[in-house]
């Protein structure tokens, strides 16, 4: 019995989590810390650091459990040993894990702070609606993912007590992500079913790569602003201008060649952080 405990443990709840998504989430939550507040900043502010983590690993816990109850069909033929296919989690299960993981972030935020409250409710949300409806419906899925993917940083800027920078982090990171899950729906234009309708379907390939060029292009007019603001140092300038030649790049490869465009997109949201970091620790 207690065999059949644990092994519904490790091999249902645990990989129903995905705990390595949710430690990469906390990661980059202590990352945007740092960036906001420095080395020293986040040393002093451990323990609201600590709390905007642990919210962060509730959370992600909580949408990945609701991500396999929404996708379970899906997955019976994409990916049959995930643990609701495998017959390993209930979808009853998975349904109040969820809950009950999303509760315990909201009641956690609310000791952590108001701007925790506001961060988790809105991400909720977004996370719910897109799980439930805006998954299938392309460009305002697009949305709710470049919103999520922000909020990340917002928790960091919020255990620190530096919103301004956040704030800024979190629109870069918007823009970026949004330009990529656009170029992504120009590249899975020919396998979607109909019933996705994404931004290609909907535009055509062209007007949408134009959105994603809007976006991209967006990213990088607003990156100078932290260091002509002030908030970040010099060493900030010289990564952030390899990160816009990457993002320029990926807005005119990605017409031709959109799987090469959103890796490249991935690649210049990774040295936009690089660039944050030591613009915000030197």
């Amino acid at each position: 019995m207690v065999g059949d405990v644990g092994t519904k443990v490790v091999r249902g709840y645990v990989p129903l989590l995905r705990p390595a998504n949710c430690a990469m989430a906390a990661l980059g939550c202590l990352l945007a810390a740092v960036v906001c507040a420095g080395v020293g900043g986040t040393s002093d502010a451990w323990l609201e650091v600590s709390l905007s983590m642990a919210i962060v690993v509730l959370f992600m816990g909580a949408g990945n459990s609701l991500n396999d109850y929404f996708d379970r069909e899906v997955d019976r033929v994409a990916h049959p040993a995930r643990p609701i296919p495998a017959g390993l989690v209930r979808c009853s299960e998975a349904r109040a894990i969820s809950a009950v993981l999303f509760i315990s972030a909201c009641l956690l935020s609310f000791v952590a702070g108001p701007w925790f409250v506001v961060i988790v409710v809105t991400s909720m949300v977004f996370m719910v609606l897109y799980e439930a409806f805006l998954k299938s419906e392309g460009f305002a899925g697009n949305l709710a993912i470049a919103w999520l993917t922000g909020a990340l940083f917002l928790f960091g800027g919020a255990a620190v007590d530096s919103m301004s920078i956040a704030w800024i982090l979190a629109l870069l990171a918007f823009l970026a992500t949004l330009g990529r899950e656009v170029i992504k729906d120009i590249q899975d234009l020919e396998g979607d079913s109909m019933s996705r309708r994404t931004l290609p379907m909907r535009l055509g390939r062209r007007n949408a790569g134009l959105v994603a060029c809007a976006a991209l292009s967006g990213a990088v007019m607003l990156s100078p602003a932290p260091y002509l603001l002030d908030l970040l140092s010099v060493w900030y300038l010289p990564v952030v201008l390899v990160a816009d030649g990457i993002f320029i790049y990926s807005a005119l490869i990605h017409f031709e060649k959109p799987e090469m465009g959103q890796k490249m997109a991935k690649l210049g949201m990774f040295a936009a952080l690089v660039a944050f970091l030591l613009g915000g620790v030197f």
